[in-house]
């Protein structure tokens, strides 16, 4: 009975301190609740994935009870400095072997926050490029071009230089004329073939003009908009029908081609002959 007389004796003596210890627990937990309540709102105006507001509130809710529990303890009569420091100790040991992971999650919290880029856009970043596929806590996926997926750490996207191409992206085309074109009449050909593709943007205007005079040939860039899912196609289409609309107005499109000329050595072979004698 010597265990439950001093229990008994533990209640009447600390009756008042566990009293406050308990309404401090109630207390926490629906400031928790509150708490979580006004972080998911305010996330959800951030525009954030929904995974993502779930993970954030329920982390910020486990704070505010883990603070409401030590504060308790020590109203109870225990001294926490002790249970502080060894979560301390053991919370370094966790950052010190997990620091890819924790780095990752650091970087992903601040693309979430900063959005550097969404999803749907075409970014380009450490060698790799692609449509944004997700954003994640610990990694974001691209879509390449040839339907192959990367996988990018956060941690290696945070601090490095970032080229967004947005939802479009600009074609950079180049046909040849000869020299005797009526380069007017090619320039409206091309724009008309512009102007007809669908896949190109009409609230954008495209860029045509002369652009190289080179050995052989006339060089007009092409350069028309596209949404990133029609880059691609676009440029097959749009060189097809320049073919096609060049052939029916008679433009040439010069191959490659090189004058040779051989001159006559004999004269030069007589004066040396002369020379000599």
């Amino acid at each position: 009975m010597e265990w439950k007389d001093k229990i008994a004796t533990y209640v009447v003596e600390k009756g008042p301190h566990l009293l406050g210890a308990l309404v401090i627990i109630v207390l926490g937990v629906l400031a928790a609740r509150w708490f979580g309540k006004l972080m998911f709102s305010w996330l959800s105006r951030r525009e954030l994935e929904p995974p993502v507001r779930m993970l954030i509130t329920r982390v910020a809710k486990l704070l505010v009870v883990a603070f409401a529990l030590l504060i308790a303890v020590g109203t109870v009569g225990f001294n926490i400095m002790p249970l502080v420091t060894g979560i301390g100790v053991v919370g370094v040991g966790i950052s010190l072997a997990m620091q890819g992971v924790l780095g990752n999650l650091v970087a992903g919290l601040l693309i979430i926050f900063t959005k550097p880029f969404r999803v749907g856009e075409y970014i380009e970043i450490i060698g790799v490029q692609g449509l944004v596929d997700s954003i994640e806590l610990f990694n974001t996926t691209l879509l390449h071009p040839d339907r192959s997926r990367v996988v990018v750490p956060n941690r290696k996207i945070v601090g490095e230089v970032l080229h967004n191409y947005g939802t479009i992206r600009q074609l950079n085309l180049s046909v040849g004329v000869s020299y005797d074109t009526n380069i007017p009449t090619a320039l409206a050909a091309v724009r008309d073939v512009l102007s007809k593709n669908a896949r190109v943007l009409k609230e954008v205007a495209p860029v045509v003009g002369v652009t190289t005079l080179a050995d052989s040939s006339i060089n007009v860039a092409v350069k028309p908009w596209a949404s990133v899912t029609d880059y691609g196609p676009a440029h097959t289409e749009i060189y097809q029908a320049i073919i096609d609309r060049f052939r029916e107005a008679g433009i040439t499109i010069p191959f490659p081609q090189r004058e040779i000329r051989i001159l006559n050595g004999a004269p030069s072979a007589e004066r040396h002959a002369e020379r000599v004698a």
